[in-house]
């Protein structure tokens, strides 16, 4: 320690507030974790902006937390985490009724590519947006196609959420331009309302595929993303080879 410290005798406090300041020069003790206060801390987390140990990292990520996308350990960890068995779900959440046929998926790639585009704008435009909002619009949005491709009787679902709202009616409007579209060059529109179902449920199903499941997930999301670079939102996709993915 480079305290000089006088000849003459030291008061009992006046010897510890040196002690002390040696000591904490030479040591800081490890400071509690953020979440749980009882283990110490070990990485810095960006949602928090603080400091948490591992395991809460590994049980909050997602749950309670809001991990934004770059954070290197959830990026970590989506490399190592399973995929995520569809088996295991609420068999009716995947529309086990609807077969989408994969040759439907190449004749209609440009909506398909237009629909995904347009959630991908949306997590963008608002970064609180999650996969359980995408999966809700999804399937509101599927039921209203499923119930025209069956009757052609017009079925509203009762959607509150004002985030689902506003992703189906994005959704609505990708499917009507592209009605508007092949109208235009054709003459006629040719997709089918069971058509836009199978485009709907497919998506759906990959979404589902790739979401983490937790709460707070943006794992289909992010997954997205990479299909559309950031410089691509401010316009319209441009066909580019293909961009189908099959789950």
């Amino acid at each position: 320690c480079n305290n000089e410290i006088s000849a003459e005798p030291l008061r009992v406090s006046e010897a510890e507030r040196l002690l002390n300041s040696c000591s904490l020069r030479r040591y800081r003790a490890p400071m509690p974790c953020a979440i749980c206060h009882f283990r110490k801390e070990q990485r810095f987390c960006p949602a928090l902006h603080d400091r948490i140990c591992a395991v809460c990292c590994g049980t909050e990520r997602e749950v309670s937390l809001d991990c934004p996308s770059d954070c290197p350990y959830l990026r970590q960890a989506r490399k190592h985490e399973k995929p995520r068995p569809l088996e295991g779900l609420d068999r009716s959440a995947l529309f086990p009724q609807v077969e989408v046929r994969e040759q439907l998926l190449y004749e209609r790639e440009p909506l398909l590519v237009g629909l995904s585009f347009v959630l991908t704008r949306a997590a963008r435009v608002d970064p609180a947006l999650r996969d359980s909002d995408v999966t809700a619009a999804l399937a509101d949005l599927a039921t209203v196609y499923e119930r025209l491709a069956a009757s052609g009787l017009h079925y509203e679902a009762a959607v509150t959420n004002p985030i689902h709202q506003a992703l189906e009616a994005e959704l609505r409007k990708i499917v009507s331009e592209y009605r508007e579209l092949e109208a235009k060059h054709l003459g006629y529109s040719s997709l089918r309302d069971g058509e836009i179902l199978q485009l709907l449920v497919f998506m759906l199903r990959t979404a589902y595929a790739h979401t983490s499941g937790r709460p707070r997930s943006r794992a289909f999301l992010d997954f997205l993303a990479e299909k559309f670079p950031e410089q691509q939102i401010t316009s319209e996709p441009q066909p580019a080879g293909s961009r189908i993915i099959i789950p």
